[in-house]
């Protein structure tokens, strides 16, 4: 099973090995660090993947989980 952690005010965390990600044409990016940290912000130099950009620029996320109804 793969796990998506939502970090308060930061990235998505992809919490396993075992993933592939892939541009909308299909090519795979290189992963170089695990667990991934994918932008949420939208300020990363390196999109998709998180450079810690949502500290810098004070990043507020919209709202956290919900439990389930």
């Amino acid at each position: 099973m793969v796990r998506i952690k939502v970090r308060q005010n930061g990235p998505y965390l992809i919490e396993t090995d075992e993933v592939t990600l892939v541009d909308w044409n299909g090519r795979a990016y290189e992963i170089g660090r695990r667990p991934v940290a994918l932008c949420r912000c939208g300020g990363s130099a390196n999109k998709p993947f998180c450079d810690g950009t949502h500290s810098r620029i004070g990043f507020q996320a919209a709202e956290a989980g919900r439990d389930s109804e």
